[in-house]
């Protein structure tokens, strides 16, 4: 069983599609999407499209939400929520009410058991809401106290913070996939984790992709972008808006 798990694709249709044709030498038998589709880049309703034709596992992120409902005041820094809603707008206005509905109805978690006896609980941010950060570098108490709550679960996979990590605690192996569309981690490169698993045993790694980030940089200038500047910087430099 060969599982492909991605997440925080961001608009950034053209980074999700060299990770889906990266996938196809893979042999892939599940593909699990960990939300935060198309808010925040160039191409969201191409993104979104893109994502509907796999046949992957898909959750809801916060962005997801964002786009829902839009940004609300304690959840991004009050200096940002006045341009983060113009985001939201610019997303909505390309997308239909059917896309809008599609990300409302979207489940939080997946709790799924595999070969019998590896049980992967996956989830966009903490397994209670879809805002909440656990870091890569936490510490070992703070990710099963926070993380691994499910008692069930042997891998735990997150998205949400666009690092991605892969770290064994208390019997348990948390993964993060790091960022499709938009990394934090110095590497602008899009990322996903395969996870193999074969009579009761389990391994995973991760893999970076690459891709032609000049053009989606373009793109946020070409389609008016209300704040193409700062999210230019994330895409070419791969890390986190200042």
């Amino acid at each position: 069983m060969n599982i492909a798990l991605l997440s925080d694709i961001h608009g950034n249709a053209r980074a999700l599609k060299a990770v889906l044709n990266d996938l196809k030498e893979k042999n892939i038998d599940q593909m699990y999407i960990l939300g935060d589709l198309c808010y925040r880049g160039p191409e969201p309703k191409n993104a979104l499209e893109t994502v509907r034709s796999t046949p992957a596992k898909v959750l809801k992120g916060n962005a997801d939400q964002w786009v829902v409902r839009g940004v609300r005041e304690g959840e991004v820094p009050d200096s940002a929520l006045a341009l983060m809603n113009q985001e939201q707008d610019w997303t909505v206005e390309r997308l239909s009410s059917d896309d809008i509905h599609y990300l409302d109805q979207l489940p939080e978690h997946f709790l799924d058991t595999y070969d019998e006896s590896v049980t992967l609980h996956a989830f966009h941010a903490v397994p209670d809401n879809l805002f909440d950060a656990v870091s890569a570098d936490a510490s070992d108490e703070a990710l099963l106290h926070t993380l691994g709550t499910e008692p069930d679960a042997d891998i735990v996979v997150y998205g949400h913070i666009h690092t991605p990590y892969i770290r064994k605690a208390g019997g348990k192996t948390f993964i993060n996939t790091g960022s499709v569309g938009l990394p934090f981690d110095g590497d602008p490169r899009p990322s996903y984790v395969l996870l193999h698993i074969e009579n009761g045993e389990f391994e995973a790694s991760i893999h970076r992709v690459d891709y032609d980030n000049e053009r989606v940089t373009a793109q946020y200038d070409a389609n008016d972008y209300p704040n193409s500047s700062q999210m230019k910087q994330v895409i070419k430099n791969g890390t986190k808006p200042s």
